[in-house]
């Protein structure tokens, strides 16, 4: 959620921000609404305020009338106090409703696009920061994809996975869960390594939580609800683990705050289809694993380039191609203010596949969820939040399957042959 300051601050700036999300003029009238609401709020606080004081010098004045026998001007002050009494509660009720109008309206507006991110609609309008200059692989006659591959090897079944419960559900086997496996353990020890803090969150969790992180009111219909009990499975670990410092003041000797956590994510991609979301290119539930830091407003913009290194090199251990592309205002997420895709080339669909977003969300979702720390000065700030994909397990074995296949079998690459236990997939092991 943007901060009101800001608003208050720089309308033009963030009407500009939201040109930039190709949001139309009309639709601008948003923030003046906003700002309407925000003045109002503050006028009926200023007469809630004097209308209290007023209340409270009276009920001190009925008291010392009774203490001098002014029996009659006694009773006059406390209908006097009982009408303001009723006062004060419309005016409370009145400002309570424009709080919710408020807020309403403050949690439809997305973040306001850092001045590097480019203008555009569509995925077409990214701008290609690091593009991949080594050679690509090259692949024996008659390669496959990587839904091909899976049956040749039975390293998943997505037929046996949408009898269990639904199309886009994968069972991994064999040597395909093992390379899974072993995946997950390699993204967790070398998020280790960088200094980030374990954590294995809940797979469900409360509005409240996804609220804090954007995902609701934005992203409900992505989401898969369990109504009974009201609650969400999470679509990636950010959800959960961001939300561990909701409502905390951190001491700023703490920051950065370097958390990594795997899950199963779950996501109902409703309006998906077409050749594009074959195999593993798109599906309900994958593995992956979560990189989040908290860090100081003066530095987040470093922690950002730490962990984009990170992830790379992630990808230069996996010898995969990639390339990172920086998100176009039409194509960035509700609540980034900076957003790097890193997409890694599938030899055998010949064609790039994102395993990765890197973002900043500066003060929107600590705004959102009062996550503050406090500075030498004993001032509190609204920390920044940033968080990436170390990596995204479905299209990392997708990329993986197709541009290591021999007429030998699916070369494992040398980082991960210490987690599986196997150099080659060749059978169902």
């Amino acid at each position: 959620m943007l901060e009101l300051n800001l608003i208050r601050r720089e309308p033009e700036k963030v009407k500009a921000g939201l040109r930039k999300r190709n949001w139309k003029e009309e639709d601008l009238a948003i923030v003046d609404r906003i700002l309407a609401l925000d003045e109002e709020r503050r006028q009926l606080q200023t007469r809630l305020d004097g209308m209290l004081a007023e209340s409270n010098r009276i009920s001190k004045e009925i008291g010392q009338l009774f203490r001098q026998g002014k029996r009659e001007e006694a009773e006059a002050r406390k209908a006097q106090v009982s009408t303001l009494k009723e006062e004060i509660k419309e005016l409370q009720a009145r400002k309570a409703e424009v709080e919710a109008r408020l807020e309403e309206l403050l949690l439809s507006v997305p973040n306001v696009p850092h001045p590097s991110v480019p203008a555009g609609s569509t995925d077409a309008d990214n701008e290609i920061c690091k593009d991949w200059t080594g050679p690509l692989p090259e692949l024996p006659q008659g390669a496959r994809p990587h839904w091909e591959l899976a049956q040749q090897y039975g390293i998943f079944d997505l037929e046996l996975g949408a009898r269990l419960t639904g199309a886009g559900f994968p069972v991994f086997r064999g040597q395909g869960a093992r390379l899974e496996r072993a995946l997950i353990n390699f993204f967790l020890d070398e998020a280790r390594a960088a200094g980030y803090e374990e954590i294995q969150p809940p797979l469900l969790v409360n509005a409240d939580t996804a609220r804090g992180t954007g995902q609701l009111p934005d992203k409900e219909g992505q989401m898969y609800h369990v109504e009974k009990d009201d609650l969400y499975l999470i679509p990636t670990a950010e959800v959960p683990i961001t939300n561990i410092y909701r409502g905390e003041i951190i001491p700023e000797e703490q920051l950065p705050i370097k958390m990594a956590g795997y899950t199963p994510c779950f996501r109902r991609e409703a309006g998906s289809y077409g050749a594009h979301v074959r195999g593993l290119n798109r599906v309900h539930q994958f593995d992956k694993v979560e990189i989040v830091q908290i860090a100081h407003p003066d530095h987040s913009y470093e922690v950002l380039d730490e962990m984009l290194a990170h992830v790379s090199g992630l990808l230069d251990k996996l010898e995969l191609p990639y390339r990172i592309v920086r998100l176009c205002g039409g194509d960035l997420g509700f609540t980034s203010a900076l957003t790097y895709d890193f997409e890694v080339w599938s030899a055998a669909q010949q064609r790039w596949l994102e395993v990765s977003s890197v973002s900043n969300f500066e003060t929107y979702q600590s705004n959102r969820m009062k996550l503050r720390f406090r500075g030498k000065d004993k001032k509190t700030r609204l920390a920044h939040t940033l968080n990436g994909s170390a990596l995204a397990l479905a299209r990392i074995v997708a990329a993986l399957l197709e541009n290591n296949q021999t007429p030998e079998g699916i070369r494992i690459p040398s980082v991960l042959v210490p987690y599986t236990g196997f150099e080659r997939i060749s059978t169902n092991r």
